[in-house]
């Protein structure tokens, strides 16, 4: 094949990946719309639209050349190239935002939306896909992690639990003697509609991870890669369904969808790497891994009302260490990638969180929370007709 028409593959292959990975922001917006209060759904899809919409603009005039330092490729179009990495920036966010949804003021949030697009993760994907500035330092990290198990959830995951440590629960979420009370999802088929986005979206999230499709090998690797990054969203799923009947004798929809995205989460890491099977062990991990972190996260009063901790932040860590498990890669950096990326994350989030809280805080009150994010920030509720729970 001659280097023009490889050049044009993949380039196309590349463009394609990215509409795939944008099909993930309504996956985000539907998922947590149909999981918070009707009251806050309007909250809600505005913040998904306000991170993907700054978050892009940002990485487009400061995060690229941070992380990359200078556009271009030689394998395809530079803007491809661009325009792929692009599609990844606001997932970090929507992670964050969504755990920290029904008590969050979107304009602090937007203001940390540009800074982590700027400088956080920028610098996450400089020292693991980009141009590397700890290269030659103990700090290299020299773990292998295809699609961002840690990079891009594990990112997620550290800056939302600095979030919540300062944010706070929403009112009423745990009474007085610590019990649980629970808030039930307001829109199941919203739920379900943006696990399956996000399901779909993630073929091209690691499948475009790749990097190149114009080859046999190469075409054989991006089908491998699909193959084993749905398997281990069904094993997560199945398991998790096992699970909770077991305990409960009930299906939970919510929680079984959650089992399944952690299985995506868990694979993301080394879909490549692996054969046929190991991706149902990896994937049955990451849901058993929901099943537990979910009331864990409860217990210590950390409110996350979408189950983002246990998704993005548990499965990317599991997800990151399977590789050295289950691969030749070496565990000790699969673990120091974990350990460093943990530690900068949630620190410097914490920080830059903490500072921007006292001058503008980032909760809503308690009477702009029982009236609805919808009517406060927003101005227009999402379903006006209905009676809102209150």
């Amino acid at each position: 094949m001659s280097p023009e028409i490889s050049y044009i593959i993949d380039t196309f292959f590349a463009l394609f990946a990215f509409v795939l990975i944008i099909f993930m922001v309504p996956g985000f917006a539907m998922l947590e719309a149909g999981l918070v209060r009707t009251k806050n759904v309007s909250a809600v899809l505005m913040t998904n639209t306000m991170i993907y919409s700054v978050a892009s603009m940002t990485f487009l005039l400061v995060g690229y050349n941070v992380a990359f330092g200078s556009f271009g490729s030689d394998s395809m179009s530079g803007w491809a190239a661009f325009l792929f990495q692009m599609a990844f920036v606001g997932k970090v966010v929507n992670i964050m935002s969504g755990g920290v949804s029904e008590r969050t003021k979107i304009l602090p949030l937007t203001i940390f939306t540009v800074i982590i697009a700027s400088f956080i993760y920028p610098l996450v994907v400089n020292c693991s896909w980009g141009s590397n500035i700890l290269s030659g330092t103990f700090l290299d990290l020299n773990m292998y992690d295809l699609a961002g198990s840690t990079v891009i959830h594990s990112t997620g995951g550290w800056a939302l639990l600095a979030a919540i440590l300062i944010i706070g629960a929403r009112k009423g979420r745990y009474n007085k003697n610590g019990r649980v009370r629970v808030i039930p999802a307001s829109n199941i088929p919203l739920v379900t509609l943006g696990a399956f986005m996000l399901w779909i979206g993630w073929f091209g999230f690691n499948g475009g991870s790749v990097g190149s499709i114009a080859s046999k090998e190469n075409a054989n690797i991006v089908a491998l890669t699909i193959l084993n990054t749905n398997t281990a969203g069904l094993a997560g799923a199945i398991m998790v369904g096992i699970l909770m009947y077991l305990k409960y004798k009930k299906l939970d929809i919510t929680m079984i969808l959650n089992g399944a995205l952690g299985g995506l989460v868990s694979i993301t890491a080394a879909p490549d790497l692996y054969n046929i099977y190991i991706p149902i062990l990896i994937g049955a991990i990451g849901g058993a891994l929901v099943v537990v972190a979910v009331p864990f996260f409860d217990k210590l009063k950390i409110d996350d009302p979408i189950g983002a901790l246990s998704v993005h932040l548990v499965n990317g860590i599991w997800g990151t260490l399977a590789v050295g498990i289950f691969t030749e890669k070496a565990f000790f950096d699969q673990l120091k990638g974990v350990v460093i990326v943990a530690i900068f994350v949630f620190v410097s989030s914490y920080i830059i969180l903490f500072i921007i809280n006292k001058i503008l805080p980032l909760k809503a009150s308690d009477d702009e929370q029982m009236e609805g994010l919808d009517v406060v920030e927003c101005g227009l509720e999402a379903y006006p007709e209905f009676k809102r729970a209150y």
